[in-house]
């Protein structure tokens, strides 16, 4: 079969599209309509998956024009990168976007220095944080520094006056009590007691990941042990499930036969989006939930991981414990100790660790959420 692919212009694109009766009869035949501009001009909602990079652009173009240069750098590594990995660089790519406002190529003699820094002082416009800055510097860094190798371009050093480092993050770890306070204070929203269940979970099951947390299947208890595989390391685990961890999966029943929790609810093909929408507004949540505990820093999911360590390490738990219990694998010296502890160690110690908070009550009349919240 003879495949022609046509380039069309915007004003091109709007044309046909008003056209029902060509519409109808390039789609008898067969044939795809590619939109250039799909996203220009509009700033990407990041709670949801973001949008592919327009795929069609020539070879030619990817030689001058730095956008369709890194939109070709995505199509050809999307087989050898991860699935986040990419979804990272089309969250930088659809940004950037976003701040051109409605151009449709940039040529690399327009990446300049004062192009970059007024695009970090938009992003930092935008409150977010100097690592989250960084995050998307570096991914435009990442690309034009691959064009310089590849010789389409001189290096005219860009990013020289923007940040792309990493700044030290302020401290997330929760001492005890403030876990105690955490399940005391008093909530009215089934949601926000929902967020907080979750974030005690996550402490329960020695700092498991979000991610980790909405991909648990009911399948993976068996015999009182909950078996399950890292998503970041692939690495196998299991903990003894505790009656601690039992009572919150009773109160927030999933409504699914296959998930443990009800942060996936339906099998689409889109669980990665439901997924983390639910970790956003359980962020979000959080946030509130720690203000009105009176905590210090700012809560999120992230903290239950390093709550388990720290209060480990001040009980007194060894820190090659510590590692296995958190799945560490890419520390050489811990992972010599690591071949002679027993799980049922870990699992004492766990149990230790939980016992720590659980002496206190959750004041309020718990109500289940079951993902069917009022939208």
């Amino acid at each position: 079969m003879l495949k022609i692919t046509i380039h069309l212009t915007h004003e091109q694109i709007a044309l046909l599209m008003n056209n029902k009766t060509i519409c109808i009869e390039l789609t008898a035949h067969g044939a795809h309509i590619f939109r250039a501009d799909d996203n220009i001009g509009q700033v990407p909602n990041h709670t949801e998956h973001p949008k592919e990079p327009d795929t069609a652009a020539t070879e030619a173009p990817a030689k001058t024009d730095f956008l369709a240069f890194f939109a070709a750098q995505m199509e050809q590594q999307a087989n050898s990168r991860s699935e986040r990995t990419l979804e990272t660089y089309r969250m930088a790519y659809n940004r950037f976007l976003g701040f051109l406002g409605g151009k449709t190529r940039l040529d690399f003699s327009e990446m300049t220095g004062e192009l970059m820094k007024a695009y970090q002082a938009q992003l930092l416009k935008e409150n977010l944080s100097l690592n989250t800055v960084s995050f998307y510097m570096r991914k435009l860094q990442a690309v034009y520094n691959k064009a310089v190798d590849e010789g389409l371009t001189d290096d005219r050093h860009p990013f020289r006056h923007v940040y792309t480092g990493k700044a030290k993050t302020e401290k997330r770890a929760i001492p005890a009590e403030g876990l105690k306070a955490i399940k005391q204070v008093e909530l009215k929203d089934p949601y926000m007691r929902f967020s907080r269940d979750l974030i005690l979970l996550s402490y329960y099951l020695r700092g498991m990941s979000f991610v980790d947390m909405a991909y648990l299947k009911r399948s993976d208890i068996k015999d009182g042990i909950l078996t399950y595989r890292r998503h970041k390391t692939g690495q196998t685990l299991s903990i003894r499930w505790e009656q601690e961890m039992q009572n919150i999966v009773d109160r927030h029943p999933s409504p699914t036969d296959i998930y443990l929790l009800p942060l996936i609810h339906r099998l689409n093909g889109k669980e990665r989006n439901q997924y983390r929408h639910q970790q956003t507004k359980v962020n979000k949540a959080l946030h509130e939930i720690g203000r009105l505990a009176g905590l210090p820093q700012p809560l999120t999911m992230y903290c239950a991981r390093h709550s388990w360590a720290s209060i480990a390490k001040e009980q007194g738990v060894p820190v090659e414990v510590i590692s296995r219990g958190m799945g560490h694998t890419s520390e050489k010296t811990t992972q010599i100790y690591l071949k002679d502890i027993e799980e049922q160690a870990v699992d004492k110690v766990n149990r230790q660790l939980i016992s720590l908070i659980e002496d206190c009550p959750t004041f309020d009349k718990q109500t289940p959420y079951t993902g069917q919240e009022k939208r």
